[in-house]
């Protein structure tokens, strides 16, 4: 059995060639890592047609269910017309096994980063999201979980507790923030009232938008979840300007709870405290180390500490 903490270990050249051959694909040797950390994910050439995109999942981070229900959401925004990067099916399976590994199978579907600087562009990104956010509406996850305190941050919290990697100094001062800041953003939901969870991209920032002659597609549903619109507007829009254009997109095609605007910052922070946690849970996987580095050093924590204390300030001040 692999050790948790190289879950990929096994995962040769050789291995991931042989999976994708065992769904009738013919291969022609050509192999290419893409830039991924929690899952693993290559650019498989194929015989006489265009490269795929192979997809290994982390174990232990979704179930089987999970999985496949990312995969129909993705088909599901597909059949919508919406463009996003959806699994291909063979036998009628979208999750495939081979060996111990899960993976899936995507069309290669490159592009260049999105210049959302652009007003046009903005309001485009807007729409699309907007129609997204209409399918999302339709149904509900079961498997995947919300976007919530309990995953944002308590638990990601408590791996940096559990971790080596935070300096005994500042572990108690870590503790107190964090009840601190939890505190803080349950009120500022509390404060948002009634809020609609929908079926999100969950993970909607630039990084995840690729943009093409013929214009934007979405990428990497890996995060989706349960949540706030909001979730998935305000990464692409980092200033209240930016997000009042993109809004005005929004509108065109769905209506957006202005309550929402209340959990921008809130959920800002709630995605610096996941991003140490994970770094933190994953530590003894060897690509860890080797792409966060700068996690194994104390000034490091130090200045997320300080990040974290001042956005308490920040939220604490909010009437």
């Amino acid at each position: 059995m692999t050790p948790a903490g190289t879950p990929y270990a096994n995962l040769s050249p050789d291995v991931v060639l042989a999976a994708v051959e065992s769904a009738g694909i013919a291969t022609d040797g050509r192999l290419l890592a893409l830039n991924s950390f929690e899952n693993r994910v290559y650019q498989v050439g194929v015989e006489n047609d265009k490269p795929l995109v192979a997809k290994f999942y982390r174990g232990g981070r979704w179930s089987d269910a999970a999985i496949s229900e990312e995969h129909a959401f993705a088909l599901e925004l597909a059949a919508a017309e919406l463009p996003v990067v959806a699994p291909l099916p063979f036998a009628g399976a979208t999750l495939l096994h081979f060996s111990q590994f899960r993976f899936a199978l995507y069309p290669r579907q490159g592009g260049r980063a999105p210049e959302l600087e652009s007003a046009d562009n903005l309001m485009w990104m807007g729409r699309l999201l907007a129609r997204l956010h209409g399918v999302g509406s339709r149904a509900v996850f079961r498997a995947r979980g919300e976007l919530d305190r309990q995953t944002l941050v308590q638990a990601p919290s408590r791996a940096v507790l559990d971790s080596a990697l935070l300096p005994s100094a500042l572990h108690e001062r870590y503790a107190r923030t964090i009840e601190s800041l939890d505190a803080l953003i349950a009120a500022r939901f509390a404060e948002a009232g009634a809020i609609a969870n929908l079926r999100l991209h969950g993970d909607c920032h630039a990084g995840n938008v690729l943009w093409t002659d013929a214009g934007p597609h979405f990428v990497d549903l890996d995060d989706a979840r349960m949540g706030p619109a909001v979730q998935d507007l305000w990464m692409l829009a980092p200033t209240p300007r930016m997000l009042q254009i993109l809004l005005e997109g929004y509108a065109e095609f769905r209506d957006f709870n202005w309550r929402e605007q209340v959990l921008v910052e809130p959920l800002r922070i709630m995605r610096q405290i996941h991003y140490a946690g994970w770094i933190a849970q994953r530590w003894d996987d060897p690509a860890f180390p080797r792409a966060f580095p700068f996690a194994a050093e104390a000034r490091w924590w130090e200045q997320h500490l300080a990040d974290l204390l001042e956005a308490a300030s920040s939220l604490d001040a909010v009437e």
